[in-house]
């Protein structure tokens, strides 16, 4: 499975070797810029600076999702490509809030949106001075039962979203992993309560009513975009450090039965929008969720 896994881009060696193999191969993450899918995107960037139209047009082509691929590709944190076009949003696209607001249509930032933004920032360690403004618009947001949702600041949301949630939950981890200081305390804090958010609803399920919220958070597409699944939630458990909790067992069953019986992952079809190409078929087995499926079992499958 380790060799299936290791005749692939060079994105997915480096984390097979550092999550599987427990070998932080820096040669290999520094060939992600220059081979493979990692240099595909970096070359699609425009002269303007930008991927697609500006920052958040279209999907998901736009420098928003480009920038989230790369970091989910784990692109060097030096590279100047990512680093000067984060550069270039954190200096033109800040809204009235002091969020990331590219629509000028619209009054109020998406913390969905800063929490993706948040997470590419940190990854590519930008001045944390930049950050302050996007850091106090988010933990502005948190709603009381612990989460995030994009529509409180526009239509006056009660209930948290797991979209959002996850999102803004790993921005603020990546912000916290890469050392930055800001109000960490309240950073780690509202991180805690958002995990919780998240478990109350053993991942995929009402807290009233056991039912599944929606098959699609069954699903394991890649990449995610904006979108919750119970794949990507627990790969983010993985990735924050969080110990076993038995609510997350219904998930892990969940991922668990998707294997094949040569014991990998198919992926299932994306999100409608333009694609600067596609890493994988829909449909197939895939190595990026076979990847991330066995470094989450490896952390939190009790019988493992």
């Amino acid at each position: 499975m380790i060799d299936w896994l290791l005749d692939s881009d060079v994105s997915i060696q480096y984390q097979v070797h550092r999550d599987l193999l427990d070998e932080n191969c820096l040669d290999l993450r520094a060939q992600i810029a220059t081979e493979g899918w990692g240099k595909q995107l970096l070359d699609a960037r425009l002269p303007n600076g930008h991927w697609g139209f500006r920052y958040y047009q279209p999907k998901w082509i736009s420098s928003h999702y480009t920038l989230l691929d790369l970091r989910n590709l784990c692109l060097p944190q030096d590279n100047e490509i990512a680093r000067d076009a984060m550069s270039m949003i954190l200096r033109d696209e800040k809204g009235i809030d002091g969020g990331i607001n590219p629509a000028g249509s619209v009054r109020y930032s998406d913390v969905c949106m800063n929490g993706m933004m948040l997470n590419v920032a940190a990854w590519f360690r930008m001045d944390e001075k930049k950050l302050h403004t996007v850091i106090d618009y988010m933990l502005s947001q948190t709603l009381p039962d612990g989460g995030f949702n994009c529509q409180l600041n526009r239509s006056g949301a009660k209930h948290s979203s797991l979209h959002s949630t996850i999102s803004v939950l790993e921005g603020f981890c990546e912000y916290r992993l890469q050392g930055y200081q800001y109000r960490i305390d309240e950073i780690i804090k509202a991180e805690q309560l958002a995990q919780e958010f998240i478990l109350i609803h053993r991942l995929y399920k009402s807290d009233k009513t056991g039912g599944i919220i929606h098959p699609r958070f069954l699903r394991m597409p890649y990449p995610s975009r904006w979108y919750y699944d119970i794949l990507r939630a627990m790969d983010y458990f993985a990735h924050a450090g969080a110990a076993y909790d038995e609510r997350m067992q219904d998930a892990i069953d969940v991922i668990i039965s998707k294997q094949t019986k040569e014991g990998k992952w198919k992926v299932n079809g994306g999100y409608a929008g333009q694609v600067h190409f596609h890493m994988e078929k829909a449909g197939q087995v895939s190595r990026w969720n076979t990847l991330r499926a066995m470094r989450v079992l490896r952390l939190f499958d009790r019988d493992a």
